[in-house]
């Protein structure tokens, strides 16, 4: 795992490194070295620096000394005069670097500064960094329009100029970077709102050699999880297994009206490893996806004359849901009267249960003050993994606002630490989706933009399903295997991504993937690791 932090998480580590021996001073020229190196794979003639007033600026007054030291050129572009800087440290090295051959340029016109870009091979952003808030100023509201609309290739310090580290919200200009060099850890705001277009390729520079005996004194926002962590939860199929020791599902959703949600969840779980899945649906929509799904058993539901779950719904379902390794309730359910008695049905059966969609929506017209408020709701000693996406979240929370990574996480923990339990999780889906528990939460690999397609969530909820349904109610880490169905369910978008095309992949295109998906995944973790297809971890 590879530790996010806020910025204050971030100011704490760095005191605890200077408390153990190792100055802010000593940490600035590390910080400056790294970004050199960063800066020097792209191979340049000329690099221009873009400097602040303070300590990341100062960064770049050291990376632009280390790199005319390997015999390149540099042009320092700086607002004020090295010894007008007002930060100390970020004072001290600049007088340095100035002092050698290392052509400065201080408050340059628009058209000077692009000019010098224009003769750059590389830019390195180094105006603003964790402790900026808010909108730009003079001259930082012109350098950064102008650098954005030369298209030069650009290397950040820690974070793009103009983003907030902690939201990832760009109030008004931002350096798009094509590389974020970060340090000692990477940053919230990177992974949340708009940090994902803003960042680039985000590369982390530990700078102190005892990073890993620290690090854990001070708390992680979130972790991100790479391909390696998630190698144990890849489980081949035994010789001796049968549809039903492989894992069974029963998917309890649709309605007349959203009859296809419940047949890509259905599919996606089967796909995703699940030997044996039944599908729950109200009678009125039944046979439509019995024709739909020939491999897959249907069990009409009586409905209401709408076509939802009717008030006979809860106890036909409760009496089945117990013989099933997991249950997935709630694509295209609605949030019919006879749906929430469906869904507390559920809650009070002892098997791994999944609520998605609808069924996340009758739970927050039930909780008027929040779910978090009503705990006796949703508390449960078998599993519980709960999917929204942000608006859903929002509900779940009183209609508190939920529009980036930040405020997802913060509403899903609201939820997990209501309910107290170590095997609760919310999969709190959006641009990067955080998969939230008690004690951590992880952030899987973000998938395309391809994903963002009507059914995708459907998809992911099946994943998840078949997912849950192999581990037999006995994981280890409950977090870790919702976001191994995660990656999955990214990887779907890359692969249908590269057979249809960004703007034309649908959500049945993500099903057929899921099997190239898994592999993907599974090579990924292996070449994490080192090992060879087949090979096994000494």
């Amino acid at each position: 795992m590879q530790p996010v932090l806020s910025t204050e998480e971030t100011r704490r580590l760095e005191d605890l490194i200077e408390k153990d021996g190792t100055s802010k001073a000593e940490l600035m020229e590390l910080a400056g070295e790294f970004a050199a190196s960063v800066v020097e794979k792209r191979n340049p003639k000329r690099v221009v620096v873009l400097v602040g007033f303070g300590n990341n600026g100062g960064d770049g007054w050291v990376a632009a000394d280390v790199l005319r030291q390997k015999g390149i050129a540099v042009d320092v572009v700086s607002p004020v005069e090295p010894d007008e800087i007002p930060a100390a440290l970020a004072r001290h090295v600049a007088r340095r670097t100035a002092a050698r051959d290392v052509d400065v340029h201080v408050g340059p016109s628009k058209d000077e500064l692009a000019e010098l870009v224009e003769g750059a091979d590389v830019v390195l952003d180094a105006i603003l960094g964790t402790g900026f808030h808010g909108e730009l100023r003079p001259p930082f509201s012109i350098w950064i329009p102008t650098l954005n609309d030369l298209e030069a290739y650009v290397v950040s310090v820690d974070v793009p100029s103009g983003l907030d580290s902690d939201t990832g919200v760009v109030a008004g200009a931002c350096v798009r970077a094509d590389e974020t060099a970060t340090m000692l850890a990477t940053k919230m705001g990177l992974y949340s709102a708009d940090g994902p277009e803003y960042a680039g390729d985000v590369v982390c520079g530990e700078l102190y050699e005892k990073l890993a005996e620290v690090i854990d004194e001070v708390d992680h926002a979130a972790e991100i999880v790479v391909p390696g962590d998630i190698y144990d939860c890849i489980e081949p199929l035994p010789a001796s297994v049968d549809k039903y020791s492989r894992g069974s599902v029963l998917v309890v959703a649709g309605s007349a009206t959203y009859p296809g949600a419940a047949m890509m969840a259905a599919k996606s779980a089967a796909r995703a490893g699940a030997g044996y899945v039944t599908v729950a649906a109200p009678d009125a929509c039944a046979n439509l996806i019995r024709m739909a799904l020939p491999s897959v058993p249907v069990v009409a539901v009586p409905s209401d004359s709408r076509g939802s779950f009717g008030a006979a719904a809860k106890q036909v379902i409760s009496d089945i849901a117990g013989k099933y390794d997991c249950v997935l309730c709630g694509p295209g359910m609605t949030t019919a009267a006879g749906c929430l008695g469906v869904v507390t049905g559920l809650i009070e059966q002892d098997m791994p249960l999944i609520l998605d969609a609808d069924a996340l929506n009758c739970l927050a017209r039930a909780c008027i003050d929040g779910l978090d408020d009503a705990p006796e709701m949703y508390r449960r000693e078998a599993p519980l993994i709960l999917t929204p996406h942000y608006r859903e979240l929002s509900r779940l929370v009183a209609d508190e606002p939920v529009h980036d990574l930040g405020t997802a996480i913060s509403a899903a923990q609201r939820i997990v630490w209501g309910a107290g339990s170590d095997n609760m999780v919310v999969v709190a889906k959006g641009p990067t989706t955080a998969v939230v528990g008690v004690e951590r939460t992880l952030l899987p690999p973000a998938g395309p933009a391809s994903l963002a397609t009507a059914g995708s969530g459907d998809v992911l909820a099946g994943i998840l399903a078949g997912t849950v349904a192999t581990a037999h109610a006995e994981a280890d880490d409950w977090g870790l295997l919702c976001a191994y169905a995660v990656s999955v369910h990214s990887n779907t978008g890359y692969a249908a991504a590269a057979a249809m095309g960004d703007k034309s992949v649908i959500a049945t295109d993500l099903i057929d993937m899921i099997g190239a998906a898994l592999q993907m995944v599974e090579d990924e973790a292996l070449e994490d690791l080192g090992l060879d297809a087949g090979s096994e971890e000494e």
